[in-house]
């Protein structure tokens, strides 16, 4: 999927351009300039509706029917769409147009417009929504006033016609009141549609920087606002943004999304300042009497005091039975390290495939077995071995395999049992008789049986392992180091954790 919609900021025009072009193109060149004051990637959002087939004949002219004065009195043509749209590329932005008709699309399409907009009012206009489709451009569905069933409608219809598409919450009211804002919404969207876009198009009042801020901390990734260029004669209505609000609301949600970035990939960014602030707070280890070198101490050898310096064992470090490497005074610093064995790093292990589970959301209830699978000893584990739960083991076997960043189970075959592999979390290369084949979740292999296997992950993965019965001294390894181990010696077993 291509990353068109990430970080995406949308100035709607709507009619702000009051139908007129010169007006039209003031409010892009005052967009344009906070575009590149931030260099933030902006497109500018205009409305096509052909007038001529989208009011009744009867109605046209009408001033007591809702919104039929406004759309007639700021009627553009097809040339001066096309002028706007010109101005918005000469800008450096992105023009994007949400279409009200049929040929509200065929203008888009003329145009080479990258992106269409579904508005919410348009979300079940299956028509529409057909000829949107096969235009086969990148898609942004406004969802405001549809239930979560409407919405699966529509993410299974675009998802059969292959389109790429994201969804934005909204609410549909103009202004639309804090209370029914209803953010949390962008939390089920990410939830229950993982692979698409979600997004914010706001309606709430213009100076209300706070709401921006927080659709970016739910993980919205494009946000849009309605903008105009107030002058003497124009006035904005109560949801539009002129261009100090504008450029406000972008300098919001930037400052929004660097706090809440992550710094790496996958990990956890802790600054020097920040590691040298805690230990600062730390207590660390200290002799309550004399001790010999090589006396094995209790807690009752020790006091925990700050402060903690340098190389000092902290109390979180310290456990029964350390043994000392030299003689200590009485309330001198202890200077000892906890030593590295295989049930510390068997447990670091076991806590770090935990952790994955829980963000995969994937629960094991309590009837299951845990393997370490260390081809190359614990100490290696990290880099090569795998971790197996087996779930059931009949004449069908189901078993959950998690794999750590970095991590690669070597080369292998089985000549009795077939497997079948299903990802569900994270990323997963699988390689087949040489051939290296690239999982996404979701993604099945199947493993014939003596077929030579081995699998690897850049980030983290757990997939299901389907089979036919496992049996002991089924596996296969390439390497003579780990052929001729027993499977005792290359396996740790846990039965709870």
């Amino acid at each position: 999927m291509s990353r068109i919609f990430d970080d995406l900021f949308i100035f709607e025009m709507a009619n702000s351009h009051q139908g007129d072009v010169e007006h039209g193109k003031d409010i892009i060149h005052e967009m344009s300039k906070i575009a590149r004051k931030y260099n933030i990637k902006a497109a500018v959002k205009l409305q096509y509706r052909n007038l001529d087939n989208f009011i009744h004949p009867d109605y046209r002219g009408r001033k007591d029917v809702n919104h039929i004065p406004r759309f007639e009195s700021t009627r553009l043509t097809y040339d001066q769409f096309s002028e706007l749209v010109a101005e918005i590329r000469n800008e450096g932005m992105i023009p994007i147009s949400t279409p009200f008709d049929e040929d509200g699309v065929d203008w888009c399409m003329d145009q080479g417009l990258s992106i269409i907009k579904v508005a919410s009012c348009s979300s079940l206009d299956w028509p529409l929504l057909e000829k949107v489709a096969y235009t086969h451009k990148p898609i942004i569905i406004s969802v405001g006033g549809r239930t979560i069933s409407d919405i699966d409608k529509l993410y299974n219809y675009f998802t059969h016609k292959k389109c790429e598409f994201a969804f934005m919450h909204c609410i549909a009211e103009y202004p639309a009141p804090i209370e029914r804002l209803q953010l949390d919404f962008i939390d089920k969207l990410k939830r229950r549609y993982p692979d698409n876009v979600i997004g914010y198009s706001g309606h709430e009042d213009p100076d209300d920087n706070i709401i921006p801020m927080m659709a970016v901390a739910k993980g919205a990734k494009i946000l849009e606002r309605h903008v105009g260029l107030p002058t003497e004669t124009i006035k904005l209505n109560a949801y539009s943004m002129n261009p100090e609000q504008a450029d406000k609301w972008v300098s919001s949600v930037l400052q929004a999304k660097e706090m809440c970035k992550m710094k790496k990939e996958t990990e956890r960014y802790i600054s020097q300042e920040e590691i040298d602030s805690l230990n600062s707070l730390m207590r660390g280890v200290y002799l309550k009497h004399d001790v010999e070198e090589g006396q094995e101490l209790t807690r009752e050898d020790v006091f925990f005091a700050m402060p903690n310096h340098d190389r000092q064992m902290t109390s979180g470090e310290f456990y029964e039975g350390v043994v000392t490497s030299k003689a200590y005074k009485a309330k001198e610093e202890l200077h000892e390290k906890r030593p590295i064995t295989n049930a510390n790093l068997a447990r670091s292990v076991i806590h770090d495939v935990k952790g994955m589970l829980y963000e995969a959301k994937i629960y094991l209830g309590d009837n299951f077995e845990a393997e370490l699978s260390h081809h190359y000893g614990m100490k290696h584990f990290r880099q090569f071995g795998a971790i197996i739960i087996s779930i059931v083991n009949r004449e069908y076997c189901k078993k959950l395999i998690a794999v750590l960043p970095g991590q690669k189970h070597p080369v292998h075959m089985h000549e009795i049992k077939e497997e079948t592999f299903q990802l569900l979390y994270g990323d997963l290369q699988v390689e087949i008789d040489g051939t290296v084949v690239e999982l996404k979740p979701g993604d099945i292999q199947t493993v014939l049986r003596g077929t030579k296997h081995a699998f690897t992950s850049r980030t983290g993965a757990v997939f299901e392992e389907i089979s036919t019965t496992h049996v002991m001294n089924d596996s296969y390894y390439d390497d003579p180091q780990i052929a001729k181990l027993d499977p005792i010696e290359r396996k740790t077993k846990v039965y709870k954790w």
